[in-house]
């Protein structure tokens, strides 16, 4: 213990969110120094790593039979314990800009029904990749207090964290959880569902690069004011042979439909289980939507259509988790309020 005293002394307190589809990872006094994807890609005759992060990234589907791009993260949890201790002494290496010495203490964001064993797969990982103390904090709550919301006042915040493997509802009142919910459905599922709906209609094959594409540039929850259409290219499952289809912004919202529509009616059960009065707050106050998730086009518009409430995009919808363990750095007092360990 006393060397870890020693060693926090070179270091820099960090706050990560650990994603599935990304890691970023913030500094304390510094901000956000590292956003980049949660992939390693490795060796599979040596067990070396030959990238990770964005380098990894681009491997996806381009490696040769000795190298496989892995997401060492699943659903929000960690799948491969492994990889993602490899991949979080990398990043926490990176952002440090040093090789050696490096013990800061870290707060970690998790989803809200993450078990007891998925939280020690963290810690180990954490203190495997030499930090001196690690701290879980729910996502819910620190998207909430990385949107700016006033969590600890005694009045009611409901957020809407939809990250790459899950979807996060929390219902936030005096520093505390009212209500919460994680549900296995977000970014990455609306890619495999695009990859599906393309297979079935156009016996193409597509990676999940390409599917990711589509849902940024045409993909949308509730219909476009203006026409959309993308041409893409894949393997044709009859011939196998490369070829290109154009699919438009309706097939991509037909595609996206069950995943939205599962999305919103885990909200709707949270809003069900909201006490009257919390509810009253939110009536006035709106919906907060963060998460990369929260940037499919008028997905704001459809929650807002279907629930009759007020719905806000969070500023940095993709920062916001980071954002709000940032802040725990920053408040110890309510780091140990909030802290699941």
């Amino acid at each position: 213990m006393i060397y870890r005293s020693i060693f926090r002394a070179f270091s820099s307190d960090l706050a990560i969110d650990l994603g599935t589809a990304n890691t970023l990872v913030y500094v304390a006094g510094k901000g956000i120094v590292l956003n980049e994807p949660s992939i390693v890609a490795v060796n599979r005759s040596t067990g070396e790593i030959v990238g990770c992060g964005s380098e990894a990234k681009e491997m996806l589907g381009r490696t040769p039979t000795n190298i496989v791009a892995i997401r060492p993260l699943r659903d929000g949890v960690i799948a491969d314990f492994k990889m993602a201790e490899r991949m979080l002494n990398y990043f926490i290496q990176k952002a440090h800009k040093r090789k050696s010495l490096v013990h800061p203490r870290i707060v970690v964001g998790v989803p809200s029904e993450t078990t007891e064993v998925e939280k020690r797969a963290v810690l180990d990982s954490a203190y495997r990749a030499k930090a001196s103390e690690v701290y879980l904090v729910e996502q819910a709550m620190v998207a909430a207090l990385g949107a700016g919301l006033p969590v600890t006042e005694p009045r009611g915040n409901m957020v809407v964290d939809i990250g790459g493997g899950t979807t996060d509802i929390a219902v936030i009142s005096l520093s505390g959880i009212v209500y919460s919910r994680s549900i296995r459905v977000a970014g990455n599922q609306m890619d495999d569902a695009i990859m599906e709906y393309v297979k079935k209609k156009y016996n193409l094959l597509i990676g999940e690069r390409t599917a990711e594409r589509i849902k940024m540039e045409i993909g949308s929850a509730y219909p476009l004011e203006e026409p959309a259409e993308i041409e893409i290219r894949g393997r044709d499952l009859l011939q196998g042979l490369p070829k290109s289809v154009t699919v438009n912004h309706a097939e991509v919202r037909e595609a996206l439909s069950d995943c939205v529509t599962t999305i919103i009616a885990a909200v709707r059960a949270a809003l069900e289980r909201t006490p009257p009065e919390l509810s009253g707050d939110i009536t006035e106050r709106g919906i907060i939507l963060t998460g990369g998730g929260a940037m499919l086009k008028r997905l704001d518009e459809k929650i807002r259509v279907d629930t009759g409430l007020p719905v806000l995009i969070a500023d940095e919808p993709l920062a916001s988790v980071v954002l709000g363990t940032g802040k725990m750095l920053e408040n110890f007092k309510l780091l140990r309020k909030m802290a699941l360990n």
